[in-house]
Parts: C-alpha cells; structure tokens; sequence
C-alpha cells in the first residue's frame, strides 16, 4: 500500500509551487556537480529509476522519459512527414537526439547545449537515454551558448526543438522563452519548416504560464498549436507548442500516421501512433480559455518567471 513503508533515507524536494513540494526518495547518487552554469545531480530514484537534476529540478528518468521525449519530439517529426535536418537547442540527456535519429529521413543534427559537463555526465551515466545517439555518425555537438549561435550561423534546419530547462533567474535559460529568442529561431528555419517548445506544466493552477508562452508564441508565428503529455514524475501534465509559418494538421488521419511511422521510422516507439497523435492535438478546453485569458507577452524586458510559480 502506497505510504505504508518508508525505503528512503535521502530525499530530493521539488518546490512545485510555494504551496506543493514533489519528493523523490533517493537510493543512490551518480554524479554531483556544480558547473559553471548550474547545480547538477544524477542519481537513482526507488521508483521512476535514473534521473537528470537540475538547480534542484527534475528533468527526466529512465522509467517514464520516453514519454516527454517522444511527446517533444514525434509530432512535430510527422507533422513536417520528410524532415532532414534537425537543430535541437538544449537536449543534454541525449533522448531527444535518440527520438530524432529514430526517422530514416534525417541527415543531419545538431546540439547545442551550453552546459558540456552535463552532456558528459549524462553520456556516462544515462546510456539509456541516449542509447549511443551521440555516435551517430549525423550528430554534431557544439557546446555554446544557443543564442550566440543563432547569431551567427547562416544554416537553416526543417526542425528547430526547444528543449530547455525551465526559466529562472538563476538559470541559464531565462531569455529562452522570451519573443526575441524565437524570432531568432524564424531566421534559421527552412521553408516549410516547424518549431517545437518546451512549454511548461500545465496543471490547473500552472497553466496561466504555459497559455503566457503560447501567447508569446503566436507573435512570431502564424500557426500555433498547445498540447500536453502526462508526466507523473514532474508532478503535473507537461505542455508543448508546435509552431510553424506552415498550416498544422490537428485532425490528421490514424492510418495515414501510422503508415507515415512504418515506412519512415526505425520503430520502437512506445507513447506516439496515429491514434494517439490525433488525440494529443485535441487542445484540451481550460488549455484554450487560459490562453484567451493569460495574454501577457514574454520579451526581454518582461522575461518567464519560473514555471512552477504562483506569482501574477
């Protein structure tokens, strides 16, 4: 019976909101590190098995990661249907990359993450998330700062993947979410092409930031679609947006997709097919009434709280 025994002697405390915490019982830790960008830990949980802490959040585990890596990465795959070349912005685990490299169409990735000692912790210690995709004779890894890149290269890519931690002030990726980040990313990406972002918890009580990103979102981009994932280990359903110049699908045919997989695809997934695909694009109806209402807009000068708070 859930709570009836205690096996943890060493717990990690996720503040979820001023009023929430989420603890994960601890039953060994892999790496502890400060980096010169944040607080990282890898350890071993009693249940959710190997985890990815950062700045004391919880970023992905062995047990349910392919949930959230397949929800971020899949759809916007099929919804482009030929996508070669993939630029992914964060992604340390390297499961994002493993979900990319999974479509026999891609010829080229490139990672860019600022924190390197967190890309080579995870190449050690979470071989099952990255499932030796960093070989991948597609892959690049460049260690630098995504915004300074975005600056200076002249390459364009199908697929551009925000997968960032949270903002907050004391992370790396607080001027991530803002306007003036993603017009940068309109400025690399190929005719036809989409864009998906990591878009925060959308519980009930959280998701006035999630409809704040899309919002933001929607100045940049003309096609604009919210949909979520159940995540239990991040102790609230995740949010995406998929985002493109281009018109997006949200009622595409079950068969068509799971053809689309078949034919393009190394196989393997365990969370997205057709059926679940269409489902998934169903925005669901206190998602859109809090994006018509929450329409305040993320810019550099009004820059994402941390998602997990309750602050208006």
């Amino acid at each position: 019976m859930a709570g009836s025994e205690v096996k943890a002697d060493l717990w990690i405390n996720e503040y979820i909101t001023p009023w929430d915490i989420y603890s994960h019982g601890i039953t060994r830790v892999l790496a502890a590190k400060n980096t010169a960008y944040q607080e990282m830990y890898i350890v071993e949980s009693g249940i959710f098995g190997k985890a990815l802490v950062l700045n004391g959040q919880w970023q992905s585990c062995t047990a349910e990661e392919f949930i959230y890596h397949e929800a971020l990465v899949q759809p916007v795959m099929i919804t482009h249907q030929n996508p070669k070349k993939v630029l992914i912005l964060g992604g340390g685990e390297g499961a994002t990359t493993r979900e990319v490299l999974r479509w026999n169409t891609v010829e080229r990735v490139m990672m860019i993450d600022i924190d390197g000692e967190v890309v080579e912790a995870c190449r050690e210690h979470l071989p099952e998330m990255h499932a030796n995709s960093f070989d991948d004779p597609r892959f690049e890894l460049v260690v630098a700062d995504a915004l300074q890149v975005l600056d200076t290269t002249t390459e364009q890519w199908d697929i551009i993947i925000s997968d960032l931690t949270d903002p907050m002030e004391e992370g790396p990726s607080l001027a991530l979410f803002a306007k003036e980040y993603f017009e940068k990313l309109v400025r690399v990406l190929a005719p036809g092409g989409y864009v998906i972002v990591q878009s925060g918890p959308v519980s009930a009580p959280s998701v006035k930031y999630h409809a704040r990103l899309v919002n933001t979102l929607k100045t940049v981009f003309p096609h604009v679609l919210s949909y979520f994932t159940p995540t239990a280990s991040y102790g609230s359903p995740w949010g995406f947006t998929l985002c493109s110049p281009e018109p997006i699908n949200t009622r595409p045919d079950p068969l068509v997709i799971d053809q689309l997989l078949k034919e393009k695809t190394s196989g393997g997934l365990r969370l997205i097919d057709g059926v679940t695909l269409l489902g998934m694009f169903q925005t669901p109806l206190y998602i859109r009434k809090a994006i018509e209402q929450y329409t305040q807009i993320y810019t550099l000068e009004t820059p994402p709280e941390f998602f997990g708070q309750e602050n208006d």
